[in-house]
C-alpha cells in the first residue's frame, strides 16, 4: 500500500476533523461579528455555517430547505455598476441557501471519494449544450460591447443555479417513499402560497406570490400555479385511492382561485394544452373527453359565471389605447401589453438576422418579455437549439417515466409534469418563463423526481418482479448518504 493512501477509512476522520472546524468557524463568526458587525449580518452568518454543518451531516434536511424556499423566501434588488439599464439583477434568500448547500454538497465529497458530484441522466448533454451555448454567446457578447460589465454573467450563473435543483434531486433522492416525500412538501409550499394568494383578493390588485417585495409578478405566479394545478390533476387522475384523488382536487380547487385572480393572460392560455395532454393520455379518458364537450358547451354560460376582473382582464387584449404603441390583426387592434410584446418579436427578428449564430449575449439586447424572443436575439440559432433541444429531452424523459412506471401515483406524477410543461411552453410565449427563478426551481426540482422515479421503482422490485418494460436508467451515484 502508498503511503498517503486515503480509503474509505479516512473519510470519518476528515468528517469529524471538518466538523470541528466549522463549530470552530461558527464561534469566531459569532464572536467577529458582535463586536464589529450588525447584528443581522452576524445572525445570516451564523445561519449559513449552521445549514451547512446540517447539510453536511444530512444531506436530506437541505432539499426540504431547498423546497420550502423556492416560494417562501424574499427577494431584493442588486444593482450597480455593470448592470445594465432595466435588468437589475433580483437576489432571493435561496440563492443564497443553493450555495450553502452546494457547498456542503462538494465538501462532503471531498470527504468521501466513492461519492459523485454530479449523476449521469438523459438531461446531462441538453443541459452542458444549453450552459455552454450562453456563456459563449454571453462572452462574444461581452467582447463586442453588447453585454454591459458582468450583469449578463450573473445572468447565466442564475440559469445554471436552477441545475443545481436537479442535481441535488437526482443525487440524493434514496427511494420511491423519499422521493413522495419531497412531492408532498412541494405540494404542502403550493398550498401555502395559494392561502397567501387568496388573501390578497380583497385588495383589488392582481395576485401574486408572497415576498414579492414592493412590486409583485402574477405572471410568474400564475406560470407557477398553472405548472402545480396540472401535477397534481395528473395525480387525481391517475391514482385508484380515492382519498389521495380528493386531497389533489381539494389543491387543485384551492390553487385555481389564486390562479384566475393572477389575471394572467399567458397562464390562462397555458392552461388549454396542458388540459388537452392531461385528456390524451390519462387511463381516465373517458372522463376528460366528456369534460372537455361539457366545458364548450357550457362555455357561454361560464363566461357571465367567471369573476368580473378576469373577464375584464380578457377581454382588455382588445381594447387599444390612444398614444400607445398598437398592434393590429386584421380589423383587431390589440392592447399596448400585448402590441409590444409582438412588437418585441419583430426586434428580435431583426436583431437575428443581424447576428444569426450568437446572437448578442444574455442581457445584449433590448429587454423582452417573451422567452423564444429573448433566447432566439440573446443567444442566437445556436442558443434557440440548444434550448428546444433541451425541452425536447425533458419532454422525452417525462414521457419515458408515464410509459415505463407500474404505479398509478408515479404515472400520474410523470404524466403532470408533461403537461404542465407543455402549459409553460405556451405560457412562453408572453413571458420570459424558462428563466424565471420562482417557476424553474419547482420545474426542475420535479424534473430530478421524474428522472429518478423509474430507477427507483426498478430498485425496490426483485429480478421477477421487474417489469417487461425496460426501466429509464440513471447511471452512476444516484446519492449520497446520510
Amino acid at each position: 500500500m502508498r503511503q498517503g493512501y486515503s480509503g474509505p477509512a479516512a473519510a470519518p476522520v476528515l468528517g469529524n476533523v471538518l466538523m470541528v472546524a466549522i463549530v470552530v468557524a461558527a464561534a469566531y463568526a459569532l464572536s467577529q461579528g458582535l463586536t464589529r458587525a450588525s447584528f443581522g449580518y452576524t445572525m445570516g452568518a451564523l445561519a449559513a455555517i449552521t445549514l451547512f454543518a446540517l447539510v453536511f451531516v444530512r444531506t436530506d434536511f437541505g432539499l426540504y430547505v431547498v423546497v420550502f424556499s423556492m416560494l417562501l423566501s424574499p427577494e431584493f434588488g442588486a444593482s450597480g455598476a455593470g448592470i445594465a439599464e432595466g435588468r437589475t439583477i433580483m437576489v432571493r434568500s435561496e440563492d443564497f441557501i443553493l450555495i450553502v448547500i452546494g457547498l456542503a454538497w462538494l465538501a462532503k465529497t471531498a470527504v468521501n471519494k466513492e461519492l459523485g458530484i454530479v449523476a449521469k441522466t438523459p438531461l446531462n448533454r441538453p443541459i452542458l449544450f444549453y450552459v455552454v451555448a450562453n456563456i459563449v454567446a454571453t462572452l462574444l457578447g461581452y467582447l463586442m460591447g453588447n453585454v454591459n460589465g458582468m450583469s449578463g454573467f450573473f445572468y447565466v450563473l442564475k440559469y445554471v443555479e436552477y441545475f443545481v435543483v436537479y442535481y441535488m434531486v437526482v443525487n440524493n433522492v434514496e427511494d420511491r417513499d423519499h422521493a413522495r416525500r419531497l412531492v408532498i412538501a412541494a405540494f404542502l409550499t403550493a398550498a401555502i402560497v395559494s392561502v397567501v394568494g387568496i388573501a390578497q383578493i380583497p385588495s383589488g390588485e392582481r395576485v401574486s406570490a408572497p415576498f414579492e417585495g414592493e412590486i409583485g409578478e402574477p405572471n410568474t405566479f400564475g406560470g407557477y400555479l398553472l405548472f402545480m394545478i396540472a401535477i397534481a390533476a395528473g395525480v387525481a387522475l391517475e391514482t385508484h385511492r380515492l382519498r389521495l384523488r380528493a386531497m389533489c382536487v381539494a389543491l387543485i380547487g384551492l390553487m385555481t382561485l389564486p390562479f384566475a385572480f393572477t389575471l394572467s393572460r399567458a397562464s390562462y392560455l397555458g392552461v388549454v394544452p396542458a388540459f388537452l395532454v392531461l385528456a390524451w393520455f390519462t387511463r381516465q379518458r373517458k372522463f376528460m373527453v366528456g369534460l372537455v364537450l361539457l366545458l364548450v358547451v357550457c362555455s357561454p354560460i361560464l363566461t357571465f359565471v367567471a369573476p368580473t376582473p378576469v373577464t375584464q382582464r380578457i377581454l382588455y387584449t382588445f381594447e387599444p389605447e390612444r398614444g400607445q404603441a398598437t398592434v393590429r390583426l386584421g380589423r383587431l387592434a390589440l392592447d399596448p401589453s400585448t402590441s409590444a410584446r409582438l412588437i418585441s418579436f419583430r426586434a428580435a427578428l431583426e436583431g437575428f438576422l443581424r447576428r444569426p449564430i450568437f446572437g448578442y449575449g444574455v442581457t445584449g439586447f433590448a429587454f423582452m418579455d417573451a422567452q423564444y424572443a429573448r433566447v432566439l436575439v440573446e443567444t442566437g440559432a445556436v442558443g434557440l437549439l440548444a434550448f428546444l433541444s433541451l425541452v425536447w429531452a425533458v419532454l422525452k424523459s417525462g414521457m419515458a417515466s408515464f410509459r415505463g412506471l407500474g404505479e398509478p401515483e408515479d404515472r400520474g406524477l410523470a404524466l403532470g409534469f408533461v403537461a404542465g410543461t407543455i402549459g409553460l411552453l405556451v405560457h412562453a410565449i408572453g413571458s420570459n418563463t424558462f428563466i424565471i427563478v420562482r417557476i424553474m426551481e419547482p420545474f426542475w426540482f420535479f424534473a430530478g423526481v421524474i428522472v429518478m422515479l423509474p430507477q427507483l421503482e426498478h430498485d425496490a422490485l426483485s429480478p421477477r418482479q421487474a417489469p417487461a418494460a425496460a426501466p429509464v436508467r440513471v447511471q452512476g451515484p444516484l446519492r449520497l448518504p446520510r
